[in-house]
């Protein structure tokens, strides 16, 4: 099934800003969109945390593959807040020392718990429960709201 996101392309129109369109209607009450602030930032923390705990390069090989994904997109300012949170990502899980499983963990928990209060609250599915490409897309949404508040063009 072809959801909108993945539909051609118009002329002119960039694929990042049509999968953060799509992304965003599910993702429109205020409490719902805080909660995301929030949780979005700290799962992507815990994930690359718990492929560290199971192997570094697991984590290295996610955070690249990550960056190629965004890359692909073509949104240098993406782009570019993307490599830099990717290096608070990892100065943060090699900062957690031999606790990088327990807090990796109890993040992943705890943050999840908080996104699905946010989708009931919002009365709609999480997005990638229809394409996991929106695992990828949440972080976007986060830096989208920041740029915009910001007078940031991606």
């Amino acid at each position: 099934m072809m959801h909108t996101a993945d539909a051609p392309l118009a002329a002119g129109e960039r694929k990042v800003d049509r999968l953060l369109a799509h992304y965003g209607e599910s993702h429109r009450h205020p409490t719902n969109e805080l909660i995301h602030f929030a949780a979005i930032p700290a799962i992507m923390l815990s994930l690359v945390g718990l492929l560290f705990a199971l192997h570094p390069w697991a984590a290295y090989l996610f955070v690249a593959a990550s960056l190629v994904y965004y890359a692909l997109l073509r949104s240098p300012a993406f782009l570019l807040a993307m490599l830099a949170g990717t290096a608070l990502v990892l100065a943060l899980v090699h900062a957690m020392g031999s606790l990088v499983l327990p807090v990796s963990a109890a993040i992943f928990v705890v943050a999840w718990i908080f996104q699905f209060i946010g989708h009931k609250i919002e009365g709609r599915k999480p997005s990638f429960f229809e394409d996991i490409q929106y695992l990828w897309v949440g972080p976007l949404f986060v830096l989208s709201k920041l740029f915009l508040r910001l007078g940031i063009r991606w």
